[in-house]
């Protein structure tokens, strides 16, 4: 996406595309700060890949971000 002008059109149009019929987008893959610059500018709605975090095991992510969660409530 950030390598070539084509790239950044493909991923424009899937986007607005998917917006088109009211369909939330999820880029997977986000590695760097400069794509995940570009995808809010297209105005994705969410994004995952390693710039976020590394893959994690069910019990860790459950421990770490939803047990928090749960103890607000």
């Amino acid at each position: 996406m950030t390598e070539s002008s084509q790239g950044l059109a493909l991923v424009s149009t899937i986007i607005s595309r998917a917006h088109a019929l009211e369909l939330k987008v999820v880029a997977e893959g986000v590695e760097t700060d400069e794509q995940q610059r570009l995808l809010r500018l297209l105005r994705c709605d969410e994004m995952q890949g390693y710039l976020f975090s590394k893959p994690v095991p069910a019990g860790i992510f459950e421990t770490q971000f939803l047990a928090p969660l749960h103890a607000i409530v």
